[in-house]
């Protein structure tokens, strides 16, 4: 008799335990859809709301550690990362995806020529970043890119461009491969940066310690009101980068032209 009336009171607690599980799960879900009704919007629109959503994965634990913008951004909550002379006349405004191979085919045709001018003064670069495609194609590539991105330019912007410049370089050549959804690889990649593997930039990739930041980027893209990538604006003025040809860029010395078109005089 006693033995079972323990393993009521043993059942009684265990449902209990499941029901405060239940509760908190809601509750997290609830709070993760009321950050940004842009971007429960934004995600619904890419398919990503379920996904989102059902995967209580490291990534979403992550997504509840205490907000903390990586040094060197700005804008509000830091969702902008400049780079250039910050009393540049000019600005370069730039939206990437890391997961976007259209986003790859700029960096690569034009991200040197974009920092060799920024280095002169020429203007300086504000990058904003999207990780819709994480929604839209099942992953967390997107999300895990920016923020080893978010630990690079914590470093410095310098090694932040530079680190940039290395994942779209070694950019998956299907938007579907989730590639940059492992930590190994972003680690092995951020070995091509001098210095840039510090006990400090370590931590922040293996702990997903930007992922609040990159929830709140990824908010603000949405209500930029842009609906895709990549987006190259000279002085708020879209310009058109892409060559047609494939994931191509235009070459360096058309956008060289187009820059000096749009700041004459």
């Amino acid at each position: 008799m006693g033995g079972s009336k323990k393993n009521e009171q043993r059942a009684a607690r265990e449902r209990l335990r499941a029901e405060r599980a239940a509760a908190a799960r809601k509750a997290k879900v609830r709070g993760r859809i009321a950050i940004s009704g842009t971007v429960v919007l934004g995600l619904a629109l890419a398919g990503g709301v379920g996904w989102y959503v059902a995967q209580p994965d490291a990534d979403a634990v992550a997504a509840e550690q205490d907000f903390v913008a990586p040094a060197h951004t700005s804008g509000k909550d830091g969702t902008v990362v400049a780079y250039g002379k910050g009393d540049a006349r000019h600005t370069v405004s730039v939206w990437l995806d890391p997961r976007c191979p259209f986003c790859a085919g700029v960096e690569t045709g034009l991200g040197k020529t974009m920092k060799k001018q920024a280095d002169q003064g020429t203007y300086k670069i504000e990058y904003h970043f999207a990780t819709f495609l994480d929604g839209s194609l099942k992953g967390k590539g997107s999300k895990r890119a920016l923020n080893a991105l978010g630990a690079a330019v914590n470093e410095s912007p310098e090694k932040f461009m530079q680190y940039l410049g290395v994942l779209y370089a070694n950019h998956p050549e299907k938007e579907t491969d989730d590639k940059f959804g492992s930590t190994a690889t972003l680690l092995e990649l951020a070995d091509k940066v001098d210095g840039l593997r510090t006990p400090a930039f370590n931590k922040a990739v293996k702990e997903l310690t930007y992922m609040p930041w990159v929830d709140k980027v990824s908010a603000a893209f949405y209500e930029s009101g842009e609906t895709g990538t990549p987006v190259v604006k000279l002085d708020g003025e879209k310009v058109n980068v892409l060559s047609g040809k494939g994931i191509d860029s235009i070459t360096p010395e058309q956008f060289t032209k187009l820059v000096e078109e749009k700041f004459k005089g």
